[in-house]
């Protein structure tokens, strides 16, 4: 689970690569789903990126409508 760190403004969350719970970069991005010939206006998505500010690792998962 996600948690606010008390130093550094960021967010500490476990990290597959490093074993560990360390720093991360957290966003939200819209991202297209459709193939070329789709209609990318009413094809996107959000998303929720995560990345380790200690490896570099980012992990992407679709966020689920209610």
């Amino acid at each position: 689970m996600a948690s606010e760190t008390p130093h550094g403004g960021g967010r500490t969350e476990r990290c597959e690569r490093c074993c560990e719970e360390t720093p991360h970069a957290v966003t939200v991005e819209l991202r297209v789903e459709s193939e070329p010939d789709g209609d990318p206006p009413f094809a996107r998505r959000p998303y929720r990126v995560s990345s380790c500010r200690e490896c570099g690792t980012e992990s992407v998962h679709a966020i689920e409508e209610p």
